[in-house]
């Protein structure tokens, strides 16, 4: 038995699917925990497999060599180094299980499998794992240590059943997704798990981008007492140690360094970065390409993207029609300067004229409309997947939620593209983001530049510029008003009576609330895009298309 237990979180970034690459970060992982002298490390949740793995973990091919990672890593605990407590998917009795496996001195010591599986959000656990038995705690030098995983922490009862059968310490491995404000909420969901239980708690978080979803780290420690005692960074990798000591009223965890949490616009900005970096790098792109119309989505998406993979990297098009102003044409060129970032211009009237020649004996002399609007932008995404085809680099989109959720966009036009960083960021937001990189360089970003989006992009009106003197404006409420009534109906579930209730105009709610309905089957055609706020439209709100309800 020991008095002393120095524990190494270990949060890392692993890739779904690639378990030989998730085995070499555990492998490195334990190595720098060796040189901090720790007794024992923990990863996040499902490190060798990656979270979430969806349907992949259904392989039996799969699951064997998640199972063989963990045999090489049991080889390797012969070195009476550090112990080991890794996160794998694990198939026992013909059922699999989402399960933490302790390996020491070459053995298997115990092993833990996930009780509470969530089914919400962009969570889909009961489709894939089994619910485990309620656990008690692993026993490693004596020391009685409660593991339960991600969920097993948002309710009380496992936390429950581990103090009640003895535990001493709570080491939780967790997947938890990235939202504004979500980490405020796990440090008092700990604290709640403190109080209940007595116990310190220790809180190791994935890191990192898949798909849509982004992992944002920032593990913590909190003491018996529920102050915090450590926090690791947000947004990157990290391999730090903590000690807990047995004292006459049970072990607590000794103070460690505490990195400052973000600001609320600064971790939007980091999660885009990391999401757009993880899915260029991990599907193999070698660059990125976007469309710059001179205006603050454009720019702040080419921005994100110099921050995340580097300038040399990012290829923007300006691709004027005839109802392109002077000023945007300007506004674009002085953009990518700034970024740092190669620009072109690819007019495509030829393309317009081409068209209208085309259609000229279906459509006659019927009036210009939204077809010939849509034309333009279909042109323009047509453009950009050549370039993407013939050069390589993937389209990045440039819609914003606010333009998402009204159906503001046109398919196979300026919804074309493989990611869209906006995809669940508020116009509002956009304007914020823009003044917030113009004053900070990220911590992180490869580039060093500062100010480089245009002042007169921020402050001039939105458009789309698909008609002569065409303003966002003519098509939609302004944006302050739209983004408080779309938060209301898509975050807060509100109906339309309720929205009136609070004090919106009757008309306009109605306008947005059926605005908002009749875009499903575009948003269904959407990209994926960096999960930002509480409720992403293409994972967490999920309409039928053809929907008779009205309210």
């Amino acid at each position: 038995m020991t008095d002393r237990l120095r524990v190494a979180l270990a949060q890392l970034n692993p890739t779904v699917g690639d378990v030989d690459g998730n085995l070499a970060k555990v492998r490195a992982a334990r190595a720098e925990a060796a040189k901090q002298g720790a007794d024992l490390v923990i990863t996040s949740e499902l490190v060798l497999a990656g979270y979430f793995p969806e349907d992949l973990v259904l392989k039996p091919a799969f699951q064997q060599r998640c199972r063989e990672a963990v045999e090489a890593l049991r080889a390797d605990t012969r070195d009476g180094g550090s112990a080991l407590f890794v996160t794998a998917p694990w198939r026992e009795d013909d059922k699999l299980y989402n399960a933490l496996i302790a390996l020491d001195k070459g053995e298997i010591i115990g092993k833990r499998f996930k009780v509470d599986l969530p089914n919400y959000g962009v969570f889909d656990d009961k489709r894939v794992f089994t619910p485990g038995p309620m656990p008690g705690p692993l026993v490693f030098k004596g020391v009685r240590i409660g593991v339960p995983i991600c969920e097993d922490v948002w309710t009380p009862d496992v936390v429950e059943c581990i103090s009640e059968t003895g535990g001493e310490i709570l080491l939780i491995p967790n997947g938890s997704p990235y939202e504004v404000g979500k980490t405020d909420v796990r440090v008092q969901l700990g604290v709640k798990r403190v109080i209940e239980s007595g116990l310190p708690f220790a809180y190791v978080n994935q890191v990192g981008g898949q798909d849509e979803v982004i992992y944002d780290g920032g593990s913590f420690v909190l003491g018996a007492d529920r102050q915090l005692k450590a926090q690791l960074a947000s947004f990157r990798e990290q391999v730090a140690t903590v000690e807990f000591r047995r004292g006459p009223d049970g072990w607590e965890c000794q103070p460690g360094p505490i990195v400052p949490e973000l600001d609320r616009l600064e971790s939007i900005y980091q999660a885009m970065m990391l999401g757009l970096r993880d899915y260029v790098n991990k599907t193999g792109f070698p660059s990125v390409v976007i469309g710059l119309s001179g205006g603050v989505d454009s720019a702040i998406t080419a921005a994100v993207a110099a921050d995340a993979l580097g300038p040399e990297r990012v290829h923007t098009l300006m691709m004027p029609s005839p109802y392109t102003s002077a000023d945007s044409l300007e506004d674009a060129k002085t953009c990518a300067e700034a970024i740092g970032v190669r620009y072109d211009i690819v007019g495509i009237e030829p393309a317009m004229e081409a068209f209208r020649a085309m259609l000229l004996p279906l459509f006659g002399n019927r009036k210009e409309d939204t077809t010939e609007e849509n034309i333009q932008s279909r042109a323009r995404g047509v453009t950009l997947m050549a370039v993407s085809n013939k050069l390589g680099g993937m389209v990045v989109t440039t819609g914003n939620k606010s333009e998402m959720a009204v159906g503001y966009a046109t398919l196979y036009g300026d919804m074309c593209g493989g990611f869209n960083v906006l995809k669940d960021v508020y116009k509002t937001t956009v304007f914020d983001l823009c003044r917030w990189r113009n004053a900070h360089v990220p911590a992180g970003a490869l580039s060093d530049r500062r100010r480089v989006i245009p002042e007169r992009i921020i402050d001039k009106p939105p458009s789309a510029e698909l008609r002569p003197d065409q303003k966002d404006e003519d098509s939609l409420p302004p944006y302050p008003v739209l983004d408080a009534i779309l938060k209301g109906l898509i975050e807060r579930d509100r109906g339309v009576a309720e929205l009136v209730a609070e004090g919106y105009d009757s008309a306009t709610v109605e306008r947005v609330w059926r605005l908002l309905e009749r875009a499903e089957y575009k948003r269904r055609q959407a990209p994926p895009g960096v999960k930002i706020t509480s409720r992403l439209m293409s994972r967490e709100r999920r309409y039928p298309i053809v929907n008779g309800f009205k309210g």
